[in-house]
């Protein structure tokens, strides 16, 4: 599975084994995955009425999903979740886009796992991962966009050398660049705002922050117009497209939205003064009440020439005017007792009965009047759904953009030069992950064309074998990404699949062993290769007895060589397969160099032409932390084996004490 869905809609009905099987299978590879049962027809006139109602559409061949009947029933069963969980909520959907194989190169979940596209091995964390080393985007809509980017790199030649342009402008000009980061960090994330805003579950705040991105239109519109590609003319025609509108949103946004409104819709205090004439009258009656009712307790007391007059308020019985019972008979006859206390009595007159009304009423008036009106902001965001994904679309492209050139002046990358013929030509290559790590890196070159497009590497364990197979591998991926690449000079071909048989690890839910998985993994590369892919091997044949293991490795070996000829890297400990090297055409030997000094060897990490004759295991092992009297039995037990093997033909009559 290529992509990792946080939700899984299934039909309820479908419980039998296999789709069970299914289930528990996605389950235990995708930790995020919930599943969600949903009742639902799958009779395929209705799912089409579905969905052309919902896109306005007369057909749906023009959106290429005719001959897909399963699609749309899924597409439908999907939309119908949709409408159901939005309750009735209004969303607005984009139509859906046939994803098709032959316009992205296929990177299946074995092999995002193996290279670290998008987390770790060990912990699935990011750090550690490509995504992590090459993610110096300013915003959350380019760091979604680039994780899709990884996972689903191009394969039209075109559009790739369009995004390298994009790259190759922004390195050359430093201003433009820096300026465009800069105004992307004071971007919001409208994507996910939208969303927000279709749900009504957002803010003022976060309105109001749309409103002040959608003021940047026209400095990312100016920044654009002066790059000197014309391929920037058409991400300047999508800015301004909807230049005028986003501008009169903006500006109807900042007018209405107090900045300092709080989180809550409920607590008032959400549009500005001066936005709306009752809203402000209401506000003004509430504010001033106080004054109001101080002004009325002294021209009361003025008029009746009771000194002790007072005006109050209870929860119980609202405002009232307070005499003592020696001033009752100052009392005018206008005034109606509402509570008799033991030593006064309470009154009420017209004028303050009205006050009343409007004092207490002002405050809930003006929740419901600022909720009111804060809706109608919404809807105006709302009406503009289409135009504001667009723009959430371009601003996550053009921040995916300035974060590779970024990368590339700050880390010394190279633009690729794509080939039409296959070959992977890499000069002083560097892995894009570990360079990071360590900061000191020794660089390897990459020599493999349509001659000579299989390598077996030989070399000892924790000498570099492994991260020169990934490095290639990644650099292949970020160029056809459209990024620049870590490497003095690189010639690639555009592949089309990327396939990667990396270490060895069982499969517990599906009941397969170590090797069952070695295999089910490399009979894939085998029969799904092809001359346009780049195929990495790590350790064929380990999972078994050394002579299956070596006789199925040199078979993998001669069969990708004679058949499919992908360009490939193989690595392996089997140092008998050297001499493929010399008998296949297309196959050249490399090692790993080391240097051997009396007391220890020294890896010294750099891809060299050749064979290995040696593993250095027991040296690893002192690495390890190995006892040394369990390193010295290893060492005489290995010469021993040496001995035999040298006397002995059959490599069965080796024999030794234990």
């Amino acid at each position: 599975m290529r992509f990792q869905p946080s939700e899984l809609i299934y039909v309820e009905q479908a419980s039998d084994n296999k789709i069970s099987g299914l289930i528990d299978t996605l389950k235990a590879q995708i930790r995020t995955l919930s599943l969600v049962p949903r009742i639902f027809s799958a009779n395929n006139e209705v799912c089409e009425d579905m969905l052309k109602r919902e896109f306005k559409l007369g057909s749906l061949a023009g959106l290429g999903l005719s001959e897909y009947k399963q699609g749309v029933a899924a597409l439908a069963c999907m939309l119908d979740y949709i409408k159901h969980i939005a309750l009735h909520h209004t969303i607005t959907l984009e139509p859906p886009r046939l994803l098709a194989d032959r316009s992205n190169l296929i990177i299946d979940l074995t092999t995002r796992r193996n290279l670290e596209l998008v987390e770790t091995l060990l912990g699935r964390e990011r750090k550690g991962s490509l995504l992590g080393a090459i993610d110096s985007t300013c915003t959350s809509m380019g760091a979604r966009k680039l994780k899709e980017w990884i996972l689903r790199p191009l394969c039209d030649k075109e559009t790739i050398t369009l995004r390298h342009d994009f790259c190759q402008d922004l390195v050359e000009n430093e201003g433009a660049r820096a300026e465009l980061r800069r105004e992307l960090k004071t971007v919001v994330d409208i994507e996910r705002l939208l969303a927000r805003v279709s749900y009504g579950t957002f803010n003022a705040r976060e309105l109001l922050g749309i409103g002040a991105s959608l003021a940047k239109v026209p400095v990312f519109a100016a920044i654009v117009r002066n790059l000197k590609s014309p391929a920037w003319q058409t991400i300047e025609k999508g800015l301004e497209q909807d230049a005028q509108d986003f501008a009169q949103l903006s500006e109807l946004l900042e007018r209405a939205i107090n900045p300092e409104a709080p989180l809550s819709l409920k607590e008032g205090g959400i549009i500005r003064q001066g936005y709306n004439a009752k809203l402000d009258e209401l506000r003004e009656l509430h504010s001033h009440g106080k004054e109001w009712l101080s002004r009325l307790e002294e021209r009361e007391r003025e008029s009746t020439g009771i000194k002790n007059l007072k005006v109050g308020y209870t929860s119980v019985f609202g405002y009232y005017i307070e005499v003592t019972k020696a001033n009752s008979k100052l009392v005018p006859l206008h005034y109606t007792r509402k509570q008799t206390l033991v030593n006064s009595e309470r009154y009420i007159i017209p004028e303050l009965k009205e006050h009343e009304v409007k004092v207490l009423g002002a405050q809930e008036q003006i929740k419901k009047l600022e909720y009111e009106l804060f809706q109608e902001l919404r809807a105006a965001a709302a009406s503009h759904t289409p135009a504001l994904r667009r723009l959430a679309k371009l601003l996550a492209e053009l921040d995916i953009y300035a974060s590779f050139a970024q990368i590339a002046v700050s880390r010394g990358w190279v633009r690729p030069e794509l080939a039409e013929e296959p070959c992977a030509e890499i000069i002083q290559g560097r892995h894009p992950v570990v360079e990071q790590t360590l900061g000191e890196f020794v660089p390897n070159d990459c020599h493999l064309n349509a001659d000579k497009p299989m390598i077996i590497l030989t070399g000892p364990n924790m000498s570099g074998k492994s991260t020169w197979l990934r490095q290639v591998a990644q650099i292949a991926i970020l160029a056809q990404m459209g990024s620049f690449v870590p490497a003095q000079r690189a010639k690639l071909s555009i592949f089309d699949r990327i396939f990667t048989r990396v270490g060895a690890s069982d499969d517990l839910v599906s009941g397969e062993s170590t090797f069952m998985v070695e295999m089910s993994e490399t009979a894939n590369i085998v029969n799904n290769s092809t001359a346009k892919s780049l195929v990495v091997l790590d350790e064929i044949g380990r999972g078994t007895s050394t002579f299956d293991g070596l006789a199925i490795a040199q078979a993998v070996v001669e069969y990708l060589h004679d058949g499919p000829k992908p360009l490939t890297l193989f690595a392996t400990h089997f140092h008998e397969l050297t001499k493929l090297g010399r008998t296949l055409k297309g196959c050249r030997n490399f090692r790993v160099a080391v240097k051997e000094l009396p007391d220890e060897v020294v890896f010294l990490h750099k891809i060299v032409p050749g064979g290995a004759d040696r593993s250095y295991g027991i040296y690893v092992a002192k690495l390890a932390g190995m006892p040394s009297a369990l390193l010295q039995r290893a060492e005489a037990l290995l010469k021993r084996m040496e001995q035999n093997k040298k006397s002995k033909s059959d490599a069965s009559q080796l024999g030794f004490d234990l």
